[in-house]
This record gives C-alpha cells, structure tokens and sequence, in this order.
C-alpha cells in the first residue's frame, strides 16, 4: 500500500477507523490515523513503513473482536511464523470430535497426520480427502507408518478426489460442525497470516452433502 491509497484502501481503512473509534481503541486510532496521513504525503519508503502499521493495528483488532465474539462464532486468526498458535487453534477443532473428522485440502502431505491428526482423540475416525494429482507424495508413507503405529485404535483412510474438483480446505467434525481454513495444512500460517472460520449452519449442511458426495465417489490412496 505504498503510494497513495486506492479507493479499496480508503473503504477499509475507513472501516477500521469506525470499528476503533466505536470500541474507544484510542491508542490504535490515533496509531491508524497517523499512518494514514503519512502514506499520502511521505515518501514511498516512509509509506511502507506507515502501511505496514496499519496491518499491525489491523491484526490487534481482528483479535480483539475474536475474543469478544460469542463461543459459538469464534474462529481463530493466527499470524505468520506462529507454529505452536496455528497447532493449538486447529486442536482445538480435532479435540471436540466424539466420532469421526474429515479434513480436505487438496494440497494435503504428511503434516496432516504427523502433526495436526494426533491432536483428535483416540478412536476418533479420521479421514483424509485430498486430490489426485495435487497431494504430496509423502502422504502415503506417512499414513502407511501411521496404520503401522496405531491400527484400529486411531482409524485412518485417506482418499483422493478427482483432479480440481476440491476448491475448499475445511475440517469437519462430526457431521455437524464445518470450519473454513484459509491455507493449507502444510503451511498453514507458515508464511503468511491465516484463519480458521466457523461456517454458518445453513452452509455448513450444504458443505457436509456436497463433501460426503465427493468423498464416496473418491479413491482410496
């Protein structure tokens, strides 16, 4: 956001102004509005530093309106570089299933087992889908070591759908609960920021059908 703002700058920095001012963030507000002139009327260089202010205020106010969101709507904003925060948040998902979690990403390796698919419950059914063409290859030797560890006592299966036919990368649990991932498991907020968003009821029962669709008409691995 170097240079003068565009106008899709200007509408949601605008939008940041109100939700500060509307919570009485006097400290970012006056942090957000500084920079704001600044990236108008300095340098180019001065206008990076500036815009790069903003995206911190940015971040401390998606967190704090996280935790004043209700249980029921929370999802979970993890900044770049933070392993052990994106780990801890996508538990959290894996640690309410009683039966069964499917987790899609088509990108999906061996990260999806190795670290995130021991943070579920034993006994608790995992499934995997990923697509065909577009999952790294060592997905197989990790869910082969992982049959090999646990057997029936952690239930594994991990299919592959047909190519691009997967556009979400989302964790569902229970056939009741869908949360959108923002990124894949295997650099989820590695480089850059990421979410974990809880999908209304009415869309999470169309994403539980279409999936459950795609995983029966998909491949084992």
């Amino acid at each position: 956001m170097s240079g003068a703002p565009s106008d899709a700058n200007h509408k949601w920095i605008g939008k940041l102004d109100a939700l500060l001012a509307a919570g009485d963030d006097v400290a970012n507000l006056a942090e957000l509005r500084t920079n704001a002139i600044i990236i108008q009327a300095h340098t180019r260089m001065e206008a990076s530093r500036a815009a790069q202010g903003i995206t911190g205020v940015l971040y401390r106010a998606l967190a704090a309106a996280e935790l004043r969101a209700p249980v029921s709507a929370k999802g979970s904003f993890i900044l770049a570089g933070n392993a052990f925060d994106a780990m801890a948040a996508i538990g959290k998902v894996l640690e309410a299933a009683k039966r069964d979690v499917l987790i899609v990403d088509p990108y999906m390796d061996e990260k999806a087992l190795m670290d995130f698919a021991p943070l579920a419950a034993a006994g608790v059914a995992i499934r995997l889908l990923a697509d065909e063409k577009d999952h790294k290859p060592t997905l197989r030797p990790a869910q082969q070591r992982w049959l090999t560890q646990y057997g029936a006592s952690r239930p594994v299966e991990v299919r592959l759908a047909a190519h691009r036919i997967l556009h979400d990368r989302l964790i569902i649990v229970d056939d009741t609960d869908t949360r959108v991932l923002t990124q894949s498991l295997n650099s989820f907020a590695a480089r850059s920021p990421a979410s974990i968003v809880r999908v209304d009821d009415e869309t999470s029962a169309l994403k539980i059908a279409a999936y459950a669709a795609i995983w029966a008409a998909s491949s084992p691995l």
